[in-house]
């Protein structure tokens, strides 16, 4: 448990202040992009991106560590093929947007901006090959220069946003010389795009010296394997992907015009809003994934996996309580706007607990080569949201989408619970999980009845509750003397 910890931490410190100072682009966008139908866009494009990374990688990350940890000695020749199988797909990906590139601006509505197309299929391209790099540092245990990294393009890519969106606006009118050359005002939206693209090039390019480590000596028969154990994953990933997107993509066409993008950038805001649960989820997959390869052959493995799901559980509860309590502080950040969508937030936040916990339910199909069970789960939450949304998003906008995905992972979770436990029973600690869970529901229940007029007085007794969670979690399951760093100052 603390070497998992230490590995979360160390991804999670990257993952969510890099992705913290990127996500306070939304707020940003917010305030620099002309309308909330831009942010709509920049919605959609980033669920489109998210979409095909996953089908251009395929599975192959855990593929990667499956293979890799079967057979330490041929580990270089694992990360050789699924280097050359991610990159040729890659590059053809990338070509096809170049060439189909109007063709597919008319179908996604980008007729405007064909280019989009071609900065997309580069981005994803990229991404996709720099993923099994990335996949190779987990497997070396070098979560540092992984977090370095991450956090690099994440600086890239706010660098770049300020300086196209906000920059490059105020040299025009005081000195236009100097950036009119290359700065087309008004083209807004389309820098946001450019700034990703700049950022995952640089990034690509620190990445490629770690190529060297592989072994490029094509072997059909270890590639024929590790796609045949990948491929259940891609139809897993691509479930997976949809389900946290696919509201995004289908809402241009369920609710048209310029209403429909303006009300897909107000949920897309507040869906960044809730990144800091997805950060959290994130750094803990990072880290999880390869440890549980690793462990699978100590006896007490499954002990193991039960401690990491209720500890999964218990932060995630406390970065919910913490922020439905702080709501109003939190959305001071964004154009007032966009306040409207927060009312969806706490749905949101439950949606991406169930997410994390369904994700560690993984495990059990994974160990025992059942992939295709992941992938059936994911296509009944596919088929959950694409109902939910064609029959809500119509009538209730952006508040059929969030109840959409609040149902598709709450069933999918449940199911993988039950069908887990006939081939790797595992005793979790529902007491506890049960606990925790009741009293974050008491919690959020009377912080709805928290409303007087003066924000500093909510904000105060909000506050009294929030130390209610903490004190019975350090009383029950942290004391302050098991904490490392904390324990020095309670020795006595």
């Amino acid at each position: 448990m603390k070497s998992l910890a230490k590995d979360t931490a160390i991804y999670g410190i990257s993952s969510i202040l890099g992705k913290f100072l990127n996500w306070l682009l939304t707020p940003f966008y917010t305030f620099y992009l002309a309308t909330e139908a831009d942010n709509g866009i920049v919605t959609n494009f980033y669920a489109w991106s998210s979409l095909l990374l996953v089908i251009l990688t395929y599975g192959m990350e855990t593929g990667y560590f499956r293979f890799a940890n079967k057979n330490r000695a041929e580990a270089p020749k694992v990360y050789g093929n699924s280097l050359i199988s991610v990159g040729f797909t890659s590059v053809l990906f990338a070509l096809l947007c170049a060439l189909f590139t109007k063709p597919i601006a008319g179908l996604l509505d980008y007729t405007a901006n064909p280019e989009f197309i071609t900065m997309m299929g580069l981005i994803v391209a990229l991404d996709a090959f720099s993923s099994i790099i990335f996949a190779h540092l987990r497997y070396k245990n070098r979560p540092i220069k992984f977090a370095v990294l991450k956090f690099l393009y994440v600086v890239l890519n706010i660098f770049f946003n300020l300086f196209f969106l906000m920059v490059c606006p105020w040299l025009m009118q005081k000195a236009p010389s100097l950036v009119s050359w290359f700065y087309v005002p008004g083209y807004g939206v389309g820098y946001v795009f450019i700034s990703n693209l700049l950022a995952t090039v640089i990034q690509t390019l620190i990445l490629s010296k770690h190529l060297f480590e592989a072994e490029f000596k094509l072997d059909l028969k270890l590639l024929n394997s590790i796609l045949k154990y990948s491929f259940p994953l891609l139809i897993l990933g691509i479930a997976g992907i949809a389900n946290q997107n696919l509201d995004k993509i289908l809402f241009p066409y369920l609710r048209e015009g310029n209403l429909g993008k303006s009300e897909l950038g107000i949920y897309g805001v507040t869906s960044k809003m809730s990144m800091v649960m997805m950060m959290f989820t994130q750094a803990f997959r990072f880290a999880y994934e390869p440890f549980v390869f690793a462990q699978h052959k100590e006896k007490n493995s499954l002990k193991v996996y039960a401690d990491a799901m209720k500890y999964f559980i218990i932060f995630s509860l406390i970065i919910f309580i913490g922020m439905v309590l702080y709501v109003d502080v939190f959305k001071l950040i964004i154009k007032r706007n966009f306040w409207v969508g927060l009312d969806v937030l706490p749905i949101i936040l439950v949606s991406f607990i169930f997410q994390g916990i369904y994700f560690n339910l993984s495990l059990w199909y994974k160990l025992t080569d059942k992939t295709m069970y992941g992938a059936w789960f994911s296509i009944v939450g596919t088929i959950i949201i694409v109902m939910g949304n064609i029959i809500f998003v119509p009538l209730y906008s952006y508040w059929g989408s969030a109840w959409s995905a609040f149902g598709c992972y709450f069933i999918i979770m449940l199911i993988s619970y039950f069908v887990g436990q006939k081939y790797m029973p595992i005793k979790y600690d529902m007491k506890t999980i049960g606990l925790y869970t009741g009293v974050t529901i008491v919690l959020y229940i009377i912080s709805l009845f928290i409303k007087t007029p003066y924000f500093i007085l909510n904000v105060a007794l909000k506050s009294v509750l929030m130390v209610v969670f903490l004190t019975l979690l350090v009383k029950r399951d942290f004391p302050l003397k098991s904490i490392p760093y904390v324990n020095k100052f309670f020795n006595k």
